[in-house]
């Protein structure tokens, strides 16, 4: 491998005047190894650090990427058909920061020999004048080939980074042993570092030791509660993943410290740990590149080594606990384009996508199975959210991920003992809000045992604050609208979704200027390329102190879904919560089974499991100012409302309504 690595490094050194792409790219390529000779010296500077990640990230920043060949626009432009590829091969070829700063000389050598073998199909095939597109089909063909042949790796180090602790990575020996009061640590990751991380390290090395304190035991606390919640059995788990957003390094340290108590060892891998900087619209334009080698062949291969990748670890995997994750939210706003120029994937491509989730989900089950684990998720703000509030604002979302359970549980129990009377659910918006559904629910045998909705307080999804249930989707009809909301780190705006029995028949948006994009923007983020999805989820959020810190302090648009979904009803489409643990009993603290956790489309695991699940589930909720009413009806016709007006109505529920006053 070391022979190799001398061999295409010094190829690309004589990258010049061929093509302008190819020496761009080339010149990319020579810092990355340039990059990888001073860190065999040593940890850089913060100086040395910002100096050489601005060289190497430019293309990506929002005001050049428009000019540069990692926007798929531009190079088409430039390079004709071929500019496609050459885009995505050179967003491809931006990885190899990691590789380095990871120490993998192995991944990096076969990118950068996947480079020059692209380079030499144009060198050879086409060297006169105007005769650059005869190479493309060679280019394509080392394109397909390197992502078929070189699965194992990349998929072996994927899996074992899901469940595998390795206290020797570059990850935990970053989180656990650097100097925090340093903040060159932060350019050890090999990721785009901007103001967002400095600033956030900054004041997170700021706050009282007690303060990281509370902040980590709310976060490991709640994974340990999940279990006991789920009556699951942590002793016989050894390991946990951490997904963190890089400038948060002091409380993670102290939560991995807190898991180490619990018994469990800690999994660290850089698709965890992300930085707030990727250029949105870069990131959306190379969503689809894998279209370029995407067949039935790969995904079969993928899955198979996948499995395998899996059967190596089988032993560790069976002892892993799952994951806890903490996100972050208020990055800056960006209108999305579509660009014509982009890679889009088939028809036929969709479905294969649809078909690989499913199959390597099912695999990822048989080896991590979901009754025997759990997870927990947390979110805070970013500086950007807002650069004069931000402390304050941090200072109130920690108090939101820490009101009290008891009394949440107490007013929600409350809620669900008048949604148990119910047969079905009618959920209306007001004003401009166009929601109208009816809600079919589960009818309940024994209501002095049994419950349609669980009591969900802060244990797996911190902050507390919401009544959820699986409907039923035989009867379940309507329209949900909300004017805007963000799903995944994308805004919707206007968007509209119809019901029949239970599952999509249409949807519309207003973020485009046609229709067709409108509906392919949805096709892509909410319905993950199904053609149609159940309502996997009815909710009620109950967390009107985090709704109206949204309200006072601007920043309910930028709630992570975690939030939002706890700042007024909502329903998600796809899996129900109880996904693939169906059969297994879920109690809430008052002792009733929680008996919605099926529907039909999941019902159907035990004959068809393909079809059973769509290993998506993606909430949408309805602002507190754009509802009506929400009530149920019964068995006799009697109406009893939860929510009239925007308020809550059911007794004992009045300190809800409190901070939606004014």
């Amino acid at each position: 491998m070391e022979e190799r690595y001398e061999l295409v490094t010094e190829r690309i050194k004589e990258i010049e005047n061929y093509q302008e792409y190819f020496a761009h790219v080339a010149e990319f390529l020579r810092c990355v190894t340039e990059y990888k000779t001073r860190l065999e010296k040593g940890p850089l500077s913060m100086d040395e650090g910002k100096e050489i990640f601005a060289a190497l990230y430019k293309d990506e920043e929002a005001d050049r990427y428009e000019s540069t060949y990692l926007c798929p626009k531009y190079a088409v432009s430039e390079l004709g058909e071929s500019g496609q590829l050459l885009s995505a091969l050179y967003s491809k070829l931006m990885s190899t920061i990691l590789w380095v700063a990871e120490g993998k000389d192995e991944f990096l050598t076969i990118y950068l020999e996947l480079f020059v073998q692209i380079y030499g199909c144009y060198v050879t095939e086409a060297e006169g004048e105007g005769q650059f597109e005869y190479a493309l089909k060679g280019a394509k063909d080392a394109y397909y080939w390197f992502s078929h042949d070189y699965l194992e790796i990349l998929v072996e180090d994927q899996v074992r980074g899901t469940c595998v602790p390795d206290e020797n990575s570059l990850y935990f020996d970053v989180v656990m042993n650097a100097d925090l009061n340093d903040l060159s640590y932060l350019y050890r990751f090999g990721q785009n570092i901007g103001e967002n991380e400095i600033k956030l390290a900054k004041y997170i090395n700021s706050l009282p030791e007690e303060d990281i304190k509370s902040m980590a035991s709310t976060f490991t606390e709640g994974y340990r509660i999940g279990f006991i919640n789920g009556r699951k059995d942590l002793s016989i788990k050894n390991a946990c993943s951490v997904y963190y957003p890089i400038g948060m390094e002091r409380m993670v340290r102290q939560a991995i410290l807190n898991f180490k108590e619990m018994g469990l060892s800690s999994v660290l891998h850089r698709n965890g740990i992300d930085t707030n900087e990727v250029n949105k619209q870069y990131q959306y334009d190379h969503k689809d590149d894998k279209a370029l080698f995407y067949d039935k062949g790969y995904v079969e291969r993928f899955l198979e080594v996948y499995r395998a990748s899996f059967d190596a670890v089988k032993d560790q995997a069976k002892k892993f606990g799952g994951p806890a994750v903490v996100e972050t939210f208020g990055e800056k706003k960006v209108d999305l384009k579509n660009r014509p120029e982009n890679i889009e994937m088939t028809e036929e491509q969709n479905h294969l996508n649809v078909y690989e989730r499913g199959k390597a989900y099912g695999i990822y089950m048989e080896y991590i199975p979901g009754e025997e684990r759990s997870f927990t998720i947390i979110s805070y703000p970013l500086p950007s959210i807002d650069e004069e509030r931000f402390e304050e604002i941090f200072k109130k979302v920690v108090e939101i991920n820490t009101l009290d359970y008891k009394l949440y549980q107490d007013m929600q129990q409350k809620i669900i003992d008048v949604l148990d009377q119910g047969e079905y659910a009618v959920v209306k918006g007001c004003g401009d809000n166009e929601t109208d559904l009816k809600v079919n629910l589960w009818k309940l045998k024994d209501p002095t045992k049994e419950s349609i909705f669980e009591n969900c307080v802060a244990d797996v999804n911190i902050p507390v604050g919401e009544v959820f249930t699986s409907p039923v989707l035989e009867g379940t009809e309507g329209c949900l609208h909300v004017s805007h909301v963000y799903l995944r780190d994308y805004e919707f705006k206007d968007l509209k979704m119809n019901f029949k029995d239970g599952k999509v028949t249409d949807y519309t948006c207003k973020n485009f200027d046609t229709e067709e994009e409108n509906k392919k923007f949805i096709y892509d983020n909410i319905m993950f390329k199904h053609d149609t999805l159940p309502i996997g989820e009815f909710a009620i959020g109950t967390n009107t102190t985090a709704y109206r810190a949204g309200k006072d302090y601007n920043i309910a648009d930028k709630y992570t879904i975690l939030i939002a979904e706890k700042t007024g009803p909502h329903f998600a489409v796809g899996d129900t919560c109880y996904s693939y643990s169906e059969d297994l009993a879920v109690y809430n603290p008052d002792g009733k089974e929680i008996v919605a956790r099926d529907n039909s489309v999941s019902a159907l695991r035990k004959e068809d499991p393909e079809k059973a699940y769509l290993n998506c589930h993606t909430d949408i909720t309805i602002p507190f100012e754009e509802l009506g009413e929400i009530s149920v009806v019964t068995a006799t016709g009697e109406k009893l409302p939860i929510i009239l007006n925007g308020k809550f109505v059911v007794p004992g529920t009045e300190p809800l309504n409190k901070p939606l006053e004014d």
